[in-house]
């Protein structure tokens, strides 16, 4: 029997301001369901990134660390709330979701 409890995992990260992405309409890609998740992004008046995701996959935290990591060092975004509800997607997936995200901000994000 596993020592990680059953349920939701919620884990936060944030992230020091790069770009201003400005204001913005909410974006939301993916669908949460087996394997997958959906990603939102938020404009927020802060000078940070902030992250907030809801995993069934628990016990996860230090590779969802390294993904998020990776994803601000290649957009290095600020003002921006990401919202993650994830359903045990592999960390490629939630790459390829978090690009779609971004790749739906206003031109000058």
């Amino acid at each position: 029997m596993s020592d990680i409890p059953a349920g939701l995992e919620t884990l936060d990260f944030s992230y020091d301001g790069g770009r201003a992405a400005g204001k913005f309409a909410p974006v939301l890609v993916g669908v949460v369901g087996s394997g997958n998740l959906e990603v939102m992004l938020e404009s927020t008046p802060n000078d940070d990134c902030t992250v907030r995701v809801e995993t069934s996959a628990r016990g996860f935290a230090p590779i969802w660390q390294a993904v998020m990591d990776d994803f601000h060092a290649r957009h290095p975004l600020a003002g921006v709330r990401v919202s993650i509800n994830d359903m045990g997607a592999t960390p490629a997936v939630v790459s390829l979701r978090l690009d779609q995200a971004v790749a739906e901000l206003p031109k000058g994000a």
